[in-house]
């Protein structure tokens, strides 16, 4: 099953070694499984409107029969309106279920990363905090109006993980490779059960 991830920093795992990144950590769990990874979209500083433009268009050739989405963090950084998050989150769930029936597709929570060491860089953390949490909502709402799930453990998990050096890339803002398989542990029983095994 050929398997794509779209997405910004997270998804692409800004700071730690690809085998560390989070889709690319799925794809070894689901090893019996029989899925590759055979496109990880995601770039550095990309919002949603950078997902239409940049990797939406590079899909359909990537052949995908599996596709996640994780996006918004920096549209909160940008102060992108609601109004149109909530319609390029919209144009991007429709254009994958023009690819994939919903079962098929996935979207994953965007973490709270005020809290870690470089946080306060990106602006007031507790404005910042609630721009996350905000986002989350919107994506969560357009994905299951269209009977996409949503894995909001992300946010969670990133709080506990707060400033702890172990949980942190090097960078001292991005998730570890220890905390991306703590996503995992959320990610992958959805992943399952969309496959139904």
């Amino acid at each position: 099953m050929r398997y794509v991830a779209l997405g910004d920093s997270y998804t692409i795992g800004t700071s730690v070694a690809e085998q560390e990144r989070w889709p690319n950590q799925l794809v070894a769990r689901l090893g019996e499984l029989d899925v590759e990874l055979a496109g990880n979209l995601g770039v550095n500083g990309h919002t949603s409107a950078d997902v239409v433009a940049d990797e939406l268009p590079r899909l359909a050739r990537l052949r995908p029969e599996l596709i996640s989405l994780q996006i918004g963090v920096n549209d909160v950084v940008q102060g992108v309106p609601d109004e149109r998050f909530g319609a390029n989150v919209s144009e991007i769930l429709d254009a994958l279920l023009e690819l994939l029936p919903p079962g098929h597709a996935f979207a994953v929570a965007t973490p709270d990363y005020t809290i870690t060491p470089q946080g306060a860089s990106f602006g007031v953390p507790e404005l910042q905090r609630a721009g996350i949490l905000h986002v989350n909502e919107i994506l969560r709402g357009a994905s299951e109006q269209r009977g996409i799930p949503f894995v909001p453990d992300i946010f969670d998990i990133s709080s506990a993980a707060g400033d702890n050096a172990s949980m942190l890339a090097p960078d001292g803002l991005h998730p570890s490779g220890e905390q991306y398989a703590r996503w995992v542990d959320a990610i992958e029983p959805v992943v399952r059960s969309l496959l139904r095994v």
